[in-house]
């Protein structure tokens, strides 16, 4: 049976069904559509947002902690009264109030070899909002081995990257930085520190790209480039990348069971 909208969803909806590329049938798209968020943070406060705002059908949110107050600068589902509550909970709260349509499943677990394989699985697309590389890796290959295409992205200071991976047709996060660096050798947000507002911006592109990929805009994706964004003089550059076929996630002599930590390739990057 085809899927049609309310008369209530098309108001909701209707500046997206507006847009000549979007239109009713890419709204029904969207309410078909699932996107899993690996993090209620940073990056996974403002993408998960738009995500529901916009319509999706089904929303997964992965996240093991609790809010902090030091979160409140920039992770923007959460409130001062939500301090000591998993943020998933808190998550969940506010996006119901936004959007009571759609379907949200949370996962209040750290994802690891033993889970990500089972949750990743039931989406069509990954938003990885993670703060640490062992996460990033980890989604990485587990997504890669699925055939699930997904949005990569990472921030600290004033800085910022995303791209966007089509398991089998773009370059992987593994092609481009093939291993996790050693310990304390980049530093992290809570070492760094971070601009609130540039995780919204980095976040909203991930947001983009998942929405895009549900109504079918494969070609217009962010694959194969890196998009790196300075917060300080509000500049965009895009670096192009290539898959590796030597890569051990995605390439030729690929092992399906390699995980952030199993055998690496040698080597920095393969941009």
């Amino acid at each position: 049976m085809t899927l049609r909208l309310t008369q209530e969803q098309i108001e909701r909806y209707s500046r997206q069904i507006m847009i000549p590329d979007l239109g009713g049938k890419g709204q029904i798209r969207l309410r078909q559509g699932s996107v899993l968020v690996v993090g209620a943070g940073g990056l996974g406060s403002p993408a998960t947002f738009y995500l529901v705002a916009a319509g999706i059908g089904h929303l997964g949110i992965v996240d093991s902690d609790r809010v902090e107050l030091s979160n409140l600068q920039r992770q923007i589902l959460h409130a001062t009264p939500d301090l000591g509550r998993e943020k998933v909970e808190s998550a969940k709260e506010k996006l119901r109030r936004l959007n009571p349509e759609v379907e949200i499943s949370t996962y209040a677990v750290r994802l690891d070899d033993k889970n990500a394989r089972q949750i990743l699985s039931g989406y069509d697309f990954i938003i990885d909002g993670s703060d640490n590389f062992e996460t990033k890796f980890l989604v990485n290959d587990v997504a890669v081995n699925l055939g699930k295409a997904f949005s990569h992205a990472g921030i600290v200071r004033f800085q910022g990257q995303t791209m966007t991976v089509l398991p089998g047709q773009s370059a992987c996060y593994r092609c481009v930085f093939r291993e996790p660096p050693p310990p304390g050798e980049i530093l992290n947000c809570q070492q760094a520190g971070v601009l609130g507002a540039l995780a919204g911006t980095i976040a909203s592109i991930q947001a983009t790209e998942a929405i895009k990929f549900l109504i079918g805009m494969d070609e217009e994706l962010l694959t194969d480039r890196l998009l790196i964004y300075d917060a300080k003089t509000i500049k965009f550059r895009t670096v192009e990348v290539r898959r590796n076929p030597q890569c051990v996630a995605c390439g030729e002599a690929s092992d399906p069971g390699v995980s952030s930590t199993g055998k690496l390739n040698e080597g920095k990057g393969n941009l």
